[in-house]
């Protein structure tokens, strides 16, 4: 099995049901960090209030999980190209759209509908924003990479035709089993 075929549609199923709950742990998470910080910043709040101000947590939890499934989504389709360990591809790529995306926020700063309000501080020039953001990153990363591989690995196992044999591919680096 190359790492191009990183197992099937119920692989890619895996992938993005674990990004989901992961993006669901962030967003359950946000009150803690949010003390820990002392910054009320909450990316819940950013895609809830940007929709409705009448009941936006709920609207902005699953817009935040579907999120997270899209992001599961594309780390299956790096990993099914590249290959490797996809608890270090989910960190860097969760990092990676962090460094890359956080300088849109002054956009929310200046045109978000609810910026100022609870939840919506300014973000651009905000040191404790940006931590809290980079934790936020790495927490779902690490959160979705452990649970892609968990969840996946056996699946990608279970297609290696080699199975049985003392040599694992699934990781896509080939390499001796002991023993």
């Amino acid at each position: 099995m190359s790492h191009r075929d990183s197992g099937g549609a119920g692989t890619r199923a895996r992938f993005v049901v674990a990004g989901a709950v992961a993006a669901g742990v962030w967003a359950l998470e946000e009150p803690l960090d949010q003390r820990l910080f002392r910054c009320d910043y909450s990316d819940v709040a950013i895609l809830g209030k940007g929709v409705t101000r009448c009941g936006w947590w709920p609207v902005g939890f699953a817009l935040h999980v579907a999120n997270g499934a899209l992001f599961g989504l594309a780390l299956h389709t790096v990993h099914a190209r590249r290959g490797g360990d996809p608890r270090r591809l989910a960190l860097a790529m969760a990092l990676a759209e962090h460094v890359t995306l956080y300088p849109l926020s002054g956009l929310v700063d200046r045109f978000h509908p609810a910026r100022g309000e609870p939840g919506l501080p300014p973000l651009l020039t905000n040191g404790r924003a940006f931590a809290q953001a980079t934790w936020r990153h790495a927490l779902f990363g690490v959160l979705l990479g452990r649970l892609a591989s968990r969840w996946a690995a056996p699946a990608l196992r279970s297609r290696d035709p080699r199975a049985g044999t003392g040599v694992r591919r699934w990781t896509g680096v080939v390499a001796a089993e002991p023993g």
